[in-house]
């Protein structure tokens, strides 16, 4: 039986790079998906990609740093789909790569937005629609190197990750006694677009594709997963596999 059969598992950023092959991950094993993107075009791919694995598939453009787009959002995908089980916060953006002081308003509140806030918002919506009635279900922040060690000019990206790593271990205290769990997941470096954009220059073939991250994310969604809810966990940066 394929492990994630008869559950529904809800991706942001789905379009491309380390969502999409997380959404056609769990396709293959068997889950239901609620994607969500800001790329339209290359949402209806994803989602054609896993319908043809034989998932059932509802996707939806949808900004997550606003609240009210994923209320709507969240509210529409229980609603057809039964709930969800699995939650994986991916959706992010790189903002500028420039000294703190050259930062506008908008470039900062766009990068908390979309890195921080969008997690806020998302897993507030499905602990209240699907997992609190329940008290189970698993929720993954993707993370990054940045929300543990800032580098210079990285200031806004840094900051909503360090940011995310807090939210991550708030939840899971708070988590703890209604049988959720919540997990911060550094992939390291990885072939996308974002990583492109974050160090040009670099030999893409060097880094992991981001189907290498994909067995990880399975793992830790797993029922029978017994790694302590709240930890921070790092893939391995050739393999994509799991770090102890």
């Amino acid at each position: 039986m394929k492990r994630f059969a008869g559950k529904t598992v809800l991706i942001t950023g789905a379009g491309r790079g380390i969502g999409r092959a997380l959404a056609l991950g769990f396709a293959r094993e068997g889950a239901a998906l609620l994607l969500c993107s800001r790329t339209p075009a290359e949402l209806d791919a994803a989602a054609g990609e896993a319908r043809a694995l034989g998932a059932k598939v509802k996707a939806a453009r949808c900004d997550v740093s606003v609240s009210r787009q994923v209320a709507e959002f969240v509210a529409a995908g229980v609603k057809e789909l039964g709930g969800v089980d699995v939650l994986i916060n991916n959706a992010g953006i790189l903002g500028p790569i420039a000294p703190l002081a050259e930062v506008s308003d908008a470039d900062w509140t766009a990068v908390l937005g979309a890195n921080l806030s969008s997690a806020f918002y998302v897993t507030r919506e499905v602990l209240r629609a699907a997992m609190l009635p329940k008290r189970r279900g698993c929720v993954i922040n993707v993370s990054s190197g940045q929300g543990r060690k800032a580098s210079a000019g990285w200031g806004p990206y840094a900051a909503s990750k360090f940011g995310l790593e807090g939210l991550t271990q708030a939840w899971a205290e708070e988590g703890k006694e209604i049988g959720i769990r919540f997990y911060s997941v550094n992939p390291t470096a990885t072939r996308t677009k974002m990583r492109a954009e974050a160090v040009p220059g670099e030999d893409p073939h060097s880094l992991k594709p981001p189907e290498k991250a994909v067995e990880a994310f399975l793992a830790l969604a797993d029922d029978h997963c017994d790694i302590p809810s709240g930890k921070v966990v790092w893939l391995d940066r050739k393999t994509g596999k799991l770090e102890s």
